[in-house]
């Protein structure tokens, strides 16, 4: 951005976004039967508009659809007038607005980027200093349920092309041991498989559960017990065979950092909805550059629009190595155009268009529940 250059926040609209996924997913957490996002629409004087998505999340970040439309109002109120091309005084405006809310600010952030992208002439993984140096491959993720059933459904998910599957856990040391023991059976050794227990397990039963996993080849563990217990993280990496993935504890930068003087993972998990979005993101992966600390970009139940700027954020670095894009494939409609795409093998090419690359249908946007400020 030039000194003095502005780009005037006219209006915003914010819309209510609830999606039917295909089939529930289902974590230690709980069912999800909808994608319950909000969208957010940010337009400017002299006429570039961004969009921006994020997936409130209410067992993990205390949001939810309702919270973001009406949090929503306060930040659109607050921007109003603002500058759009300085981030980080937006950033600054919406954190004294209120505290926390990160998932809602997540989707304001992301069509802040989107418009400064588009006013410097750049795709997003540009403007943020990113280049396509790397392919990119999303895993797709089985749901916790009955074991025999998971099983099926990682072969299946084998035999779509997928390169990685990733299994969520959590319910208890021997269900989950006879789960990740069907599924390889099923499917074989050698394709890569991920275990996400979202906080499900207590301290003692995380070590004896990766223990018994050893021989089964897992690539790592997101969060094994409750985000609040993370001092207890050194001991279980210590005595795991398995890396250790921070999810739910590692949020910002402040907690990454915390984590990394603790010596209490392998990897960071970076999702948008948890940073608040990309200016915050920007600034774990820069604390993970301190210990050369690896991180997946994954997500909430966003859609396309919202995973392309996760997509973007993937290359701007080369610690970033795993992805977690799938949850779109899961939608009953695809409401956005440009974006993302899925190719073979699940691999995700990220668009050379201006800025995002994405936005939603207006067919799509014209039937939500919407207030404009």
């Amino acid at each position: 951005m030039k000194e003095n250059e502005e780009l005037i926040i006219r209006e915003v609209d914010i819309y209510q976004s609830p999606i039917k996924l295909k089939e529930p997913f289902v974590i230690s957490l709980g069912p999800l039967a909808y994608a319950q996002n909000v969208v957010v629409v940010i337009r400017t004087d002299p006429g570039i508009t961004g969009f921006g998505e994020c997936s409130p999340f209410m067992t993990i970040n205390g949001e939810s659809m309702d919270t973001g439309f009406i949090v929503g109002q306060y930040l659109a109120r607050a921007l109003k007038g603002k500058n759009a091309l300085d981030i980080a005084a937006c950033t600054q405006v919406m954190n004294k607005t209120i505290y926390a809310n990160a998932s809602i600010k997540s989707a304001f952030d992301m069509a802040l980027y989107d418009i400064a992208a588009q006013h410097a002439g750049l795709p997003l993984y540009k403007y943020l200093g990113g280049a396509k140096t790397k392919r990119i491959f999303t895993d797709y993720t089985v749901s916790i349920g009955d074991p025999q059933k998971m099983a099926q459904e990682a072969l299946k998910i084998k035999k779509q092309g997928f390169t990685v599957i990733k299994i969520k856990l959590g319910e208890s040391k021997k269900t989950d041991i006879e789960r990740i023991r069907l599924i390889r059976e099923a499917i074989g050794m050698e394709l890569p498989m991920r275990i996400d227990a979202n906080q499900g397990w207590g301290v003692e039963e995380a070590i004896e559960t990766l223990k018994a996993m050893e021989p089964y080849n897992i690539q790592l563990c997101e969060e094994p017990i409750a985000r609040w217990n993370f001092t207890e993280l050194p001991r279980i990496r210590k005595e795991s065979p398995i890396p250790i993935m921070a999810d739910e504890s590692c949020c910002d930068h402040h907690d990454a950092q915390r984590l990394l003087q603790l010596g209490a993972c392998d990897f960071f998990n970076i999702k948008l909805g948890k940073s608040g979005g990309i200016f915050d993101a920007l600034k774990i992966i820069e604390v993970a550059k301190t210990n050369n600390t690896r991180i997946q970009i994954g997500g909430f139940l966003e859609s396309r629009l919202a995973f392309t700027a996760s997509a973007h954020l993937a290359l701007t670095s080369n610690l970033v190595i795993h992805y977690d894009f799938d949850t779109p494939l899961m939608f009953m409609e695809d409401p956005v155009v440009g974006g993302i795409t899925y190719g073979q093998h699940a691999e995700v090419t990220v668009p050379d268009i201006l800025g995002l690359g994405a936005r939603m249908k207006e067919e799509y946007l014209s039937t939500l529940k919407k207030v404009t400020i």
